[in-house]
């Protein structure tokens, strides 16, 4: 039986920003020119709130918390599925490999169907739906949310991580991280350290 609840639930709303008291601060342009330097790790949050799945790309997705495991990202009001995620008590944060480009392209364009291909997702026993090529998925409880400026960013409670087969694989085109940088898509590999790993 599926454990997805529609409607927001006893969790937290926090209003921390006082907009009236920021100042005018850089330009949207230049915020968005200083960040074009910044890479992002590419995912995908999916979530149902009653009226059928939705799904978004974010690149805003950090880890908080491994004790309490806590994740954050942020969702932004001109995103159609942003509502529904509100919603919504959980949500799946897909984090891609180079492989799912292509899913990040689809759930990052505006009027997509981003499940018209239905051998490319179901929905895990708890009711989210999932999209199973990811290298990694993480199912989670909203646990708090707080608006910033357009966005709002949503914390959460994971619950539950899936490791694909090819996610165990460092030389699998799948696996190599997707990231974001400088207005388009690039894949992390071995070619890309710079220092060696610390074990």
């Amino acid at each position: 039986m599926s454990e997805l609840t529609h409607g927001k639930q006893a969790r937290e709303h926090v209003a921390l920003i006082d907009e009236l008291s920021l100042e005018p601060g850089l330009s949207p342009d230049g915020f968005r020119e200083a960040f074009r330097n910044h890479a992002g790790g590419v995912a995908v949050v999916t979530a149902d709130a009653g009226r059928g799945p939705v799904a978004l790309t974010a690149t805003s997705v950090i880890s908080v918390s491994a004790t309490p495991p806590l994740l954050v990202f942020s969702a932004s009001t001109l995103s159609s599925s942003t509502s529904t995620i509100l919603e919504s008590s959980s949500v799946v944060v897909h984090l891609l490999g180079a492989g799912q480009v292509d899913l990040a392209r689809l759930c990052a364009t505006s009027g997509a169907d981003r499940f018209a291909d239905t051998t490319a997702w179901t929905r895990l026993p708890t009711g989210e739906p999932h999209f199973v090529a990811a290298p990694v998925s993480i199912r989670g409880r909203i646990a708090a949310t707080c608006t910033a400026g357009a966005s709002t960013l949503v914390v959460v409670n994971a619950t539950h991580a899936h490791h694909a087969p090819t996610a165990a694989d460092a030389r699998s085109d799948a696996s190599g991280p997707l990231v974001y940088h400088n207005r388009t898509w690039h894949q992390l590999s071995e070619l890309s350290q710079v220092v060696p790993a610390a074990y």
